[in-house]
């Protein structure tokens, strides 16, 4: 399962960029495959081990902030691993096709 995720405070003011470095911490600390984008984050796993960061992120940003907004897009395709760096690579093997 891969999940496309965002999480930010919407009472923090205009850069939340210091919230955002303590969730990639989470994050990165999860041992789970991940790769950051400017709009937010991919994180590749079984459903227990995704929400669970999902769940600490959260956690800790409620700590911080009364209001938060979380996005989430979820990709889920029985028996595909290393669907983060596969799904990439497939669609770049058919551009310029004709």
């Amino acid at each position: 399962m891969i999940v496309d995720f965002t999480i930010f405070p919407t009472d923090a003011g205009e850069s939340v960029s210091a919230y955002v470095a303590q969730v990639f911490e989470i994050i990165e600390a999860s041992g789970l495959k991940y790769e950051h984008h400017s709009m937010g984050t991919n994180i590749e796993g079984d459903w227990d081990e995704v929400m669970a960061v999902i769940k600490s992120c959260r956690d800790l940003m409620l700590e911080q902030s009364n209001r938060i907004s979380i996005s989430l897009r979820i990709d889920e395709r029985k028996g595909v691993t290393n669907g983060i760096e596969r799904k990439v690579a497939s669609a770049r093997a058919k551009m310029n096709r004709a």
